[in-house]
């Protein structure tokens, strides 16, 4: 079905698409034809960072980011699905346009820029949900907090999703909020990491349930600030890294008429990159801390090489806009095929 409606939403505007996807299948959903859609995959259960998740496909934030589609995106057949990324206050993002396809590349830019409604708002959808899947919720900083403020941004939304989530990411890699990925050095990363891990820790204690906390990391980043990542990582013991976020680098789109639009890039041409870092990760972190492995997945190889070079589990977003819900068993089966029961856990 998607394959046919892909050229009609292709004629719209990228943001514009997006919302009329996400209404269709909302009502779809309504309507209990969810299953004209897409099948949900068999079960291939994988434990990560203390979670059972019944299959290792999952969605990437980025396309909720309010949680009002959680229980139609759940009918897809993700195995998990993470919401946000969500600021404690309602932003507007950057100025329109802010998206762009370049389909002969299969890949999609982006400077969005954390639009979003706020944490309450998207606490408030996700205690109206009725999905009972294990739920990610990426939390962020508002855009105009400064970053020797920000940890304040982000302990304000942990405290706020931490009963609502079965793991939530801190996600200071995006290009799109200016200065952002300034917090990925070192020295900063490591106090703004011991803060966020002993607020954790906090609420779990108070809570009695400990929620897991991953970090996603940009791809653009060179050896040595990768070992240094990894070395605040283990230090402070943190559960899950996602590799990685989207790519400020042009290099394999030279040529496209939008290729030097400003933003993060995604899909196809982030692939290489994205599962090299994790791949490199994966050696300097060891076996016991989770990888979520995204950026560049189009089809069931591209999930199962991930898989290859380390990661527990994989997430998709842009793939979804070229191949449609589809992807999703087909990632399922392909890591079925190539790793079955050595990935299951």
């Amino acid at each position: 079905m998607y394959e046919k409606l892909r050229p009609l939403l292709f004629m719209l505007d990228p943001e514009a698409a997006h919302h009329l996807t996400m209404y269709g299948l909302g009502v779809a959903q309504r309507s209990n034809l969810a299953h004209l859609i897409a099948k949900p995959p068999a079960e291939l259960p994988t434990t990560a960072f203390g979670i059972r998740f019944p299959h290792p496909v999952g969605l990437a934030a980025g396309l909720d980011k309010n949680a009002d589609y959680i229980d139609a995106l759940g009918t897809l057949g993700f195995g998990f699905i993470e919401v946000g990324t969500t600021t404690p206050r309602p932003q507007p993002g950057n100025d329109k346009p802010r998206m762009f396809r370049l389909p002969n590349h299969e890949a999609v830019i982006n400077r969005l820029g954390f639009n979003n409604d706020g944490v309450d708002a998207l606490v408030r959808n996700v205690q109206r949900s009725s999905y009972r899947g294990v739920l990610g919720i990426n939390i962020g900083k508002n855009k105009d907090t400064p970053n020797e403020r920000a940890v304040d941004d982000y302990l304000f939304c942990l405290e706020r999703v931490y009963a609502h989530a079965s793991y939530i990411t801190v996600n200071i890699s995006s290009p799109n909020t200016q200065g952002l990925r300034d917090l990925q050095e070192e020295a900063t990363l490591r106090r703004f990491i011991e803060t966020l891990r002993e607020a954790q820790e906090k609420l779990g204690s108070q809570s009695g349930t400990r929620k897991p906390m991953l970090l996603k990391i940009a791809p653009d980043l060179s050896e040595t600030e990768l070992d240094a990542i990894a070395d605040v990582l283990l230090q402070a013991k943190v559960d899950g890294v996602i590799c990685t976020n989207t790519t400020i680098d042009r290099s394999a789109v030279t040529g496209d008429p939008n290729a030097q639009q400003a933003g993060g890039l995604s899909g196809k041409p982030l692939f290489a990159r994205s599962t090299e870092v994790l791949r490199g990760m994966r050696q300097r972190l060891g076996k016991d801390i989770g990888i979520v492995g995204v950026g560049g997945i189009l089809d069931g190889d591209n999930a199962s090489e991930k898989i290859a070079a380390g990661a527990n589990l994989v997430q998709l977003y842009s793939g979804l806009v070229y191949r449609g819900p589809h992807l999703i068993g087909e990632c399922v089966e392909e890591i079925r095929r190539q790793h079955g029961a050595a990935h299951a856990g």
